[in-house]
C-alpha cells in the first residue's frame, strides 16, 4: 500500500509537473516561432520527460511522440498545474499540522471556511503559509522523502 502511495504521489507532483512544463514549453515556443510541427512538439515533449526522469529510464526517440495521447493540452491546457499544486500542499499542510499539533486543526477548518473567496495565498496566510516560499513546498517534498525512506526500510 505504501509503494503505491509513493507511485501516486510521484505521478501526481513529478509527472504533473513534467507535463505542465511541456505546456509551458511548447506556448512559448509557439510565440516565439510561430506555428510548430509535430517533431517540435516531440522535442520540447523529450526534454521535459528526460529532464523528470534523469538516467533512472532510458527514453528513446520514439517516446516523443507519446504528447499526443493526452488531449488535455489542446482541449484543457494547463489543469494539470492544480494536481501537482493540491498534491504538495495537502503533504506540506499536514508537515505543518505536525510541527504545529492540534491547534492546526481550527485554523484548517477557518481555511476550509474560506472555500474560494480570495486567492490561495490570502487563504492560506492564517495557517502560517506563505505560498512564495519555496521552504513550505519542501515541506511537501520531505513529506515523499520520508515514504520513500519507509518504503526502503520496509523492503527485504
Amino acid at each position: 500500500m505504501l509503494v503505491r502511495r509513493i507511485e501516486d504521489t510521484f505521478a501526481t507532483v513529478f509527472r504533473q509537473t513534467a507535463m505542465n512544463r511541456f505546456e509551458q514549453a511548447i506556448h512559448e515556443a509557439r510565440r516565439n516561432d510561430g506555428e510548430l510541427s509535430n517533431e517540435r512538439f516531440s522535442e520540447l515533449w523529450l526534454v521535459t520527460q528526460r529532464s523528470m526522469f534523469g538516467d533512472s529510464v532510458t527514453l528513446t526517440e520514439n517516446y516523443g511522440s507519446w504528447w499526443s495521447y493526452i488531449p488535455h493540452f489542446i482541449h484543457t491546457p494547463g489543469y494539470v498545474y492544480a494536481y501537482s499544486f493540491g498534491e504538495l500542499l495537502v503533504l506540506a499542510l499536514y508537515a505543518r499540522y505536525e510541527e504545529v499539533g492540534s491547534s492546526f486543526a481550527d485554523l484548517y477548518l477557518e481555511m476550509l471556511r474560506a472555500g474560494g473567496s480570495d486567492w490561495p495565498h490570502q487563504i492560506m496566510k492564517p495557517l502560517g503559509v506563505d505560498l512564495n516560499d519555496p521552504a513550505f513546498w519542501n515541506y511537501g517534498l520531505h513529506m515523499i522523502e520520508q515514504m520513500v525512506d519507509q518504503a526502503e526500510e520496509l523492503a527485504p
